[in-house]
């Protein structure tokens, strides 16, 4: 760990020891014996080895990290096989789900250069990922689902810095790039831990108060949107700390501003624009526009990668319809700091925004007992993808539609109306 503790380090050692206690603390709420499983970019090994010992210093029985590389991951699009990309590692995912189901929890930091594969072939992009989403379903069911305690957080590696601020050295976009994380994850003060429990608290007011109303829709209208988002049957909004089935609560996502639930997959009607662009693996993808009928998207444009869109939308029957709406104002920390990070992980959270794709049962009433079926049933998506895109802004207006048909604000201006 002597790397960080040099002075000269753009990146502040005590914050990113902070950033750590709060992955495990807050992010995870690690219980004694629990082991850990944790992916990260290899270039985030000072984060990672923070993690490990505040993780057992909180009484973890195992970390194992797993790392991935820039370079080996170029290196297989560059020299391997054609036949390779239809391939993925489901050994390793079903080791993941078996862990998962044994009550490890699961910790991602992300910091991967969001363009890297940006000059890379789009069909092989589109294979690998689709390739890897099939295997990593045994997995993912046991994220989304909520069976185990997650998280995921963020490390500034260079690439990604030098994305977000391209007019400055590497040095000081590193600098500046792990501020902004550090802000936006709540551990820019010495007292992360109140920080945190008096913003969960915050956006459990706005749960309460959203699962008391029993919305039947939303309706959104805005500069190219006029959008109503039926909501699923038994329906519940969750925002901030959750609770996992072994019983563990945890902060999903470092940082979060958002309450989400989930949408009915074939009550949504109408048109939206994007507010933000979308970067999906190595594709700015901009000003998105989409008409749905009956909870489908009938029709996707874009003025930049639309190509990819439409790969995206045509992974399966559910990458047409809605898995997730998100509410998030406008003042928010990240919204307000102006910059596009390119990761979806803070992007979603500086904008009202949905997603395509799967859903997550844990946003039904007493979930955990649902069946796959039962929440298909009541209006849950299925999908290989959930990709999150961002629809808010300082001009949107939402408003609850109740059972009865009239109508409650929800949003003003991009901002909430209660």
């Amino acid at each position: 760990m002597t790397d960080q503790r040099n002075t000269s380090t753009p990146i502040d050692p005590a914050k990113l020891d902070r950033l750590a206690e709060v992955a495990v603390k807050v992010g995870l709420g690690l219980r004694p014996g629990q082991d850990l499983l944790l992916t990260a970019p290899a270039i985030a090994l000072p984060l990672v080895r923070r993690i490990a010992v505040h993780a057992y210093k909180a009484g973890a029985g195992l970390v194992t990290p797993i790392l991935s590389d820039e370079e080996m991951t170029l290196a297989r699009y560059r020299h391997g096989h054609d036949a390779s990309f239809d391939r993925a590692a489901g050994w390793l995912y079903e080791g993941m789900a078996k862990a998962f189901s044994d009550n490890t929890p699961r910790l991602a930091i992300v910091g991967d250069n969001p363009m890297l594969l940006s000059g890379e072939d789009p069909s092989k992009v589109a294979r690998a990922s689709k390739a890897n989403s099939m295997a990593y379903q045994p997995a993912l069911e046991k994220i989304v689902n909520f069976d185990t305690n997650w998280n995921i957080i963020a490390y500034p590696s260079p690439s990604w810095a030098k994305l977000v601020f391209p007019d400055d050295p590497e040095d000081v976009a590193v600098g500046k790039l792990a501020d902004a994380i550090f802000a936006a994850s709540r551990v820019d003060r010495e007292d992360a831990m109140g920080n945190w429990a008096s913003h969960n608290a915050v956006l459990r007011e706005r749960t309460n108060w959203l699962n008391g109303q029993r919305f039947r829709a939303l309706q959104y209208s805005g500069p190219g949107t006029d959008l109503t988002i039926g909501l699923a049957d038994g329906h519940e909004w969750e925002g901030g700390a959750s609770l996992s089935k072994n019983g563990i609560s945890c902060n999903a996502n470092i940082p979060t501003e958002e309450v989400f639930t989930t949408p009915h997959c074939r009550r949504v009607y109408g048109h939206v624009v994007s507010s933000k662009p979308l970067s999906y693996q190595g594709t700015l993808i901009d000003n998105i526009a989409v008409r749905f009928e009956d909870g489908k998207i009938v029709d996707a444009k874009a003025s930049r990668g639309a190509e990819v869109l439409n790969k995206v939308l045509d992974t399966d029957e559910g990458a047409r319809r809605l898995g997730e709406v998100a509410l998030v104002p406008h003042s928010s920390p990240i919204s307000q700091s102006g910059l596009l990070f390119y990761n979806t992980l803070f992007d979603e959270n500086a904008a009202s925004h949905i997603a395509l794709g799967q859903c997550y049962s844990k946003c039904f009433v007493n979930g955990a007992q649902l069946t796959p079926q039962q929440i298909a049933a009541q209006g849950g998506n299925q999908s290989l993808i959930h990709i999150d895109w961002m629809i808010g802004s300082a001009e949107t207006d939402i408003d609850g539609i109740l059972a009865d048909g009239s109508k409650v604000p929800v949003f003003r201006k991009g901002e909430w109306a209660k």
